[in-house]
C-alpha cells in the first residue's frame, strides 16, 4: 500500500485514524492472505466515479484500496466510463503487486456506460489470458431437422464479463454480472429473464468442456429473497450458492427491507476448488463514515445537505448524509467476500500415494 499521496491532505491525521481503524476491522473480520487459501469477493462500487454526488475526494478511494488490499481477486461493477479513480486505487494498492482487467462501456440508457472489473494480487493470482464480454448466442429456428433462420438473441442490459484466472492449484473462470433492476417487485420478469439466461449458457459451457475451469457466477443480481424467482433461475441451470453464503447478511445497505442483491454461485464442478465454509459481508459503515461523523463532512456535502433540489429546506439532512452522499463516496453496497482452498499438494500426493 502506498499512503504517499495522504501526506498532502490537510484531512491526514482524521483520516489515518481512520484507516487504522479500517485496518483492524478487516483484520478482526476477514482471514488473513495465506498461500494455501484465496479470497474471492464480488462489491457494487455504486458509479465508480460518476459526479452525481460530487466526484469522490482521495479519502474514499483510501479507504476502498484498503478494503481491496485484504482479498487476492475481486469483482467489481458499476465501474463508470471515467476510470481516474480506478486508476487512483490502483496507484494506492501499488503497481508492481496488483492489475486490473476492465470491460467497454455498455452503451444505451439501460446499459448506464457501466464496465465490469476485476482487481488482482500478482501475488497470489494470475490473469491467464482468457477474456471477452459474454454475448447470448443467436437463436436457431427449425422445422423438423431444417435450419429455417437463426433469430438474434435477447442481450443482457449491461454485458456480463468473464475472464480466466489460477490462483494456487484452482483454475477459475469467473463472470461477473449486474443484472438489470428494472420494476421494484422482487419477480421482476425481465430480471428473473435476464439471469437464467446468463446462468443457462454458463453452465452449458461448463459441462461442455472435457476438463472445464471451476466456473463461478458472482455480482449484482439484484435478488430480493433467496426464495424469489430469481434466485431459482440461478440454481435451477445448476449453480450452487455454497452453505457459507446462504446466511450471510444483506450487501445492500440502502433499502428498508432486507435483501440479498449481491451473489457468489459456483458451478458443482469443484475440480481442485473447495470453499473453507468462512465468508461474509463487510461492513465498513462501522468505522468510516459513521452516522456520528456526519457533521465533520457538513462542509464538504455543500448546499445540498441543507437544501433540497427543489431549493426548499432539507427537513432530514441526516437521511442525506446516510443514505445518499456517503454512499456515493463509498458504496451503498457492501463487498460480500468467501474464502477457498487452492492448495490440494497433500491430496494431489495421496492420489500418487494409493496409486
Amino acid at each position: 500500500m502506498y499512503y504517499a499521496r495522504l501526506n498532502h491532505n490537510p484531512d491526514k491525521a482524521r483520516i489515518a485514524t481512520r484507516l487504522l481503524a479500517l485496518k483492524d476491522k478487516l483484520a478482526a473480520d476477514v482471514p488473513q492472505k495465506c498461500a494455501s487459501m484465496t479470497l474471492l469477493a464480488t462489491w457494487n462500487i455504486r458509479e465508480f466515479d460518476a459526479p452525481s454526488y460530487g466526484m469522490r475526494t482521495d479519502e474514499p478511494l483510501f479507504y476502498i484500496a484498503e478494503i481491496i488490499s485484504h482479498f487476492d481477486l475481486i469483482a467489481v461493477q458499476e465501474v463508470r466510463e471515467d476510470l481516474g479513480a480506478l486508476y487512483k486505487v490502483l496507484a494506492i494498492l501499488g503497481r508492481d503487486n496488483w492489475d486490473y482487467i476492465v470491460s467497454d462501456v455498455s452503451e444505451g440508457t439501460p446499459g448506464n456506460r457501466e464496465r465490469m472489473a476485476f482487481i488482482y494480487d500478482k501475488r497470489s493470482v494470475s490473469f491467464t489470458r482468457k477474456a471477452g464480454e459474454v454475448v447470448m448466442p443467436a437463436i436457431e429456428v427449425k422445422e423438423g431437422r431444417k435450419t429455417l433462420r437463426y433469430d438474434p438473441a435477447t442481450q443482457l442490459y449491461r454485458t456480463p464479463f468473464m475472464c480466466s484466472f489460477r490462483t494456487g492449484w484452482s483454475h477459475l473462470m469467473l463472470c461477473t454480472v449486474h443484472i438489470m433492476y428494472g420494476k421494484d417487485e422482487p419477480n421482476n420478469p425481465k430480471r428473473v429473464k435476464e439471469i437464467r439466461m446468463i446462468a443457462d449458457l454458463l453452465a452449458k459451457r461448463a459441462r461442455s468442456r472435457k476438463a472445464p475451469e471451476n466456473m463461478v457466477l458472482l455480482g449484482d443480481f439484484n435478488i430480493y429473497n433467496p426464495e424469489d424467482s430469481t434466485m431459482e433461475a440461478l440454481t435451477a441451470a445448476g449453480f450452487e450458492i455454497d452453505e457459507s453464503l446462504q446466511s450471510l447478511p444483506q450487501s445492500n445497505i440502502s433499502t428498508k427491507e432486507k435483501r440479498f442483491y449481491d451473489q457468489i454461485a459456483i458451478y458443482p464442478h469443484k475440480h481442485r476448488f473447495e470453499p473453507s465454509g468462512r465468508a461474509n459481508v463487510f461492513d465498513y459503515y462501522d468505522v468510516v463514515y459513521r452516522p456520528e461523523d456526519e457533521a465533520i463532512y457538513a462542509a464538504k456535502m455543500g448546499d445540498s445537505y441543507t437544501t433540497t433540489s427543489s431549493g426548499k429546506p432539507r427537513k432530514n439532512k441526516s437521511l442525506y448524509y446516510k443514505t445518499y452522499w456517503r454512499t456515493f463516496q463509498m458504496s451503498d453496497h457492501l463487498p460480500m467476500w468467501v474464502q477457498i482452498k487452492t492448495d490440494f499438494s497433500r491430496d494431489y500426493l495421496a492420489e500418487m500415494q494409493t496409486g
